[in-house]
C-alpha cells in the first residue's frame, strides 16, 4: 500500500516506521528539526517489541511532494486538521481512507467536511510513546493498539487491508461498528485530565490525594459524560465511575501532554478538549461550568506562551 503519514511525530513515526520496514511504501509529512533529522539521518524506534533503525524514509514537508496515497494516518494536532485537510486533497484518490487519530472528538466531522465524510475513519491510539529526539522514537511500553471504525462500503477493503498489514507488524488491531463509543469514552477520561492537570500544573497524584481537587475531577468527568450521552446515546451509563476508577490505578506522575505543552510554551489543545465540551453543552443544553471555567482561564496560553 501507499501510504502517507500526515504528522510524523510519535504515533505517526511508530506506525509509519514499522510498515516502512515490512515493505509498504510510506512517505511521513513533517516539519522542522523532525523533518531534517528524518531526511539526514532517517528514523530509529527504540521499544521492547524490537529496536528498528531505518537509514533512508521518504519525508517531506508538503504532501504535494509524496505520492497518490491508498491510506492516510492523520495525526497532525486539533488545531490544524483544517489547514492540513487542505494541503492533502491533491494526494488523495477517489478511494483513499484517512484514519484520524486526534485526541478528542471533533476531528473526524472537521477533516470530512473538507475531504469527504465518506473517506474518514475514526481513529483511537494505545500506545505509550514519545518522540525522544528528532529523527528518534521511543515506545515505553510493549501495549500498541489502534481501534478504529469498519469504513463505509467503499472504503471497508481498504480498512481491512490496513489492519492487517498492521497485525503483521504486531500492531493489535480492533474495528468496531460504533467507535464513537470508544470515542466519548476516551474523551471522558482525556477531557478531565487536559483540564485539571494542565489548569493546576500539577501530576494527577497530588489532585487525587486533595479533596477539593479530586472533587472537581471527578465533576469534568460526570460533565463530559453528561454531554456524551447526548451525542452518542449508545455511551454506557457509569462510563464516568469507569474512567474515575482507571484514573485511581494510574501512577502518581501521570499527567496529560497539554501540560507539557504548556510548559514548554507550545500552542494548546485545548478548545478541542475542554473547549469542546463547553461548546457542546451549550448547543445541547447540557450544564458544563468547570469545563466553562477551564476553557476561559487557560484560554491565555491557546497560541502557546503569552507574550
Amino acid at each position: 500500500m501507499d501510504i502517507l503519514v500526515m504528522g510524523a511525530g510519535a504515533l505517526g513515526g511508530y506506525f509509519g516506521g514499522r510498515l516502512a520496514a515490512a515493505g509498504h511504501d510510506v512517505t511521513f509529512v513533517a516539519r522542522g528539526a523532525q523533518l531534517e533529522a528524518l531526511q539526514q539521518n532517517g528514523l530509529k524506534i527504540q521499544s521492547p517489541s524490537g529496536d528498528l533503525h531505518l537509514p533512508k524514509v521518504k519525508a517531506v514537508s508538503d504532501p504535494k511532494q509524496g505520492a497518490h496515497a491508498d491510506i492516510v494516518l492523520f495525526l497532525v494536532k486539533n488545531f490544524d486538521v483544517e489547514t492540513a485537510a487542505q494541503t492533502l486533497l491533491p494526494n488523495l484518490k477517489s478511494d483513499s481512507v484517512i484514519v484520524t487519530l486526534q485526541n478528542g472528538v471533533s476531528a473526524s466531522r472537521r477533516l470530512g467536511e473538507i475531504v469527504g465524510h465518506d473517506r474518514v475513519v475514526p481513529g483511537i491510539a494505545f500506545i505509550p510513546a514519545d518522540v525522544k529526539a528528532p529523527g528518534i522514537v521511543r515506545h515505553n511500553a510493549e501495549l500498541q493498539r489502534l481501534l478504529f471504525g469498519q469504513g463505509s462500503k467503499v472504503n471497508a477493503g481498504q480498512i481491512n487491508q490496513l489492519a492487517t498489514a498492521l497485525e503483521d507488524v504486531g500492531v493489535e488491531v480492533m474495528i468496531s461498528d460504533n467507535v464513537q463509543i470508544m470515542l466519548w469514552t476516551k474523551f471522558v477520561f482525556l477531557s478531565a485530565i487536559s483540564a485539571m492537570t494542565t489548569l493546576t500544573r500539577l501530576d494527577v497524584g497530588p489532585l487525587r490525594k486533595t479533596p477539593e481537587t479530586a472533587a472537581l475531577l471527578r465533576q469534568a468527568m460526570d460533565e463530559t459524560e453528561a454531554v456524551g450521552k447526548v451525542m452518542c446515546p449508545d455511551l454506557p451509563q457509569g462510563t464516568a465511575e469507569a474512567q474515575w476508577q482507571f484514573m485511581l490505578s494510574l501512577p502518581d506522575t501521570v499527567h496529560a501532554s497539554m501540560l507539557d505543552d504548556l510548559r514548554r510554551g507550545k500552542p494548546l489543545e485545548l478548545n478541542y478538549l475542554s473547549g469542546d465540551v463547553s461548546r457542546i453543552g451549550h448547543e445541547q443544553g447540557v450544564a458544563t461550568p468547570l469545563h466553562d471555567f477551564v476553557t476561559a482561564a487557560l484560554q491565555p496560553y491557546v497560541n502557546g506562551a503569552p507574550i
